[in-house]
């Protein structure tokens, strides 16, 4: 799914009226956390989740009537029902949720993300919320990244900047700070909402066959920027593969040395043969990468392993750090069935790393 925010920036979307919910709270067991997000237009859901079910039915009430009034507000939901009532959520918790009923007068902070996320510029969203009435707020967004600084007081500044940083350096998607600062001169005050966000990671498919073209539609469906290489053109368009951001069509061990590779980039061998395995492997075995995995049988991983082992081309400390036979073992036979399993491998370690 592409950034929730980055959606909101396509023409399509603009048309029609759209409202934003974001999980800004948490208590006790519920279905998400801050951060999740969800657009929603007045025939339902368009995309994201803040919870599904009963939780996002009740959210989507709030939504559609936030696109008739243009009011948006800040509510609290409460999970906690008796497990008789099988139409309420039991997840025991409470969940708290903004809807932003005009995203749309954000727009210029969306299309500063779209062009810092697009230059590989990392930054954090950082939503104010002030009480307008009763049940109703205003909403101000800002973006900040370490090359820019948005126009608000140095006061509020100096308590950002540095949680900022914090969230920048710590790597992880799933952060989400709030901050709550008094309004000077009254007894109300104001919520900051800080969510740190990151450049998709690269998934970078060598082949263009069956499988790789399954698993790029996964890929742009996991958020990653897809780029396929294959030096068939006849494989390599955007006819058999419309889903890749990026399409090479070159040689592929060329293609491999040539393409930047960083420790954000997932490289999935899936070429027709052994010999473009090997030349797209050879790359790839003194880089950072952070995900190396390559299709085949336990046999031809064998004679490859003792070849590159014995040439030189790779350390057996290199090696294992090769996931190859690729994907989670789910008993896989099908081409869609292989592809779902090496994306449950993506998701393993990209999730983990986002942890660390």
């Amino acid at each position: 799914m592409k950034n929730i925010y980055l959606q909101i920036t396509e023409e399509d979307n603009l048309k029609t009226g759209l409202v934003l919910a974001t999980v800004t709270r948490t208590k006790g067991s519920t279905p998400q956390k801050p951060g999740s997000s969800a657009l929603f237009s007045s025939t339902g859901l368009v995309s994201g989740t803040v919870g599904g079910g009963i939780v996002e039915g009740r959210v989507q009430e709030k939504a559609l009537a936030a696109i008739n009034s243009k009011k948006s507000g800040h509510y609290t939901f409460n999970l906690y029902n008796d497990i008789s009532n099988t139409e309420e959520a039991i997840c025991g918790g409470e969940i708290t949720v903004l809807i932003d009923a005009e995203p749309g007068s954000s727009l210029p902070v969306f299309h500063q993300i779209r062009n810092s996320l697009h230059e590989r510029i990392p930054g954090v969203l950082i939503t104010r919320v002030s009480e307008s009435e009763e049940s109703i707020v205003l909403i101000n967004r800002y973006w900040m990244s370490r090359s820019f600084v948005p126009d608000l007081p140095d006061d509020i500044l100096d308590i950002i900047k540095p949680v900022s940083e914090d969230l920048l350096t710590s790597g992880s998607s799933y952060d989400f700070r709030e901050i709550k600062l008094p309004i000077p001169g009254t007894e109300t005050s104001y919520l900051l909402f800080l969510e740190p966000l990151f450049p998709p990671e690269n998934l970078v498919i060598a082949g263009a066959g069956h499988i790789g073209r399954a698993l790029a539609h996964l890929g742009s469906l996991l958020d990653f920027e897809v780029t396929v290489i294959d030096d068939r053109y006849e494989y390599a368009n955007r006819d058999n593969i419309p889903d890749a951001d990026h399409i090479i069509v070159k040689d592929i061990g060329t293609a491999m040395r040539e393409l930047k590779k960083g420790e954000g980039t997932f490289v999935v061998i899936v070429t027709r043969g052994h010999k473009d395995d090997a030349e797209a492997l050879k790359p790839c075995i003194s880089s950072q990468l952070a995900y190396t995995g390559m299709i085949g049988s336990r046999k031809k991983v064998a004679t490859m392993r003792e070849s590159f082992i014995d040439k030189g081309f790779a350390t057996r400390y290199q090696w294992d750090k090769i996931h190859t036979p690729i994907g989670l073992d789910i008993g896989s036979q099908t081409v869609e069935e292989i592809a779902i399993s090496i994306a449950a491998q993506l998701i393993q370690v990209r999730n983990r790393r986002r942890m660390e």
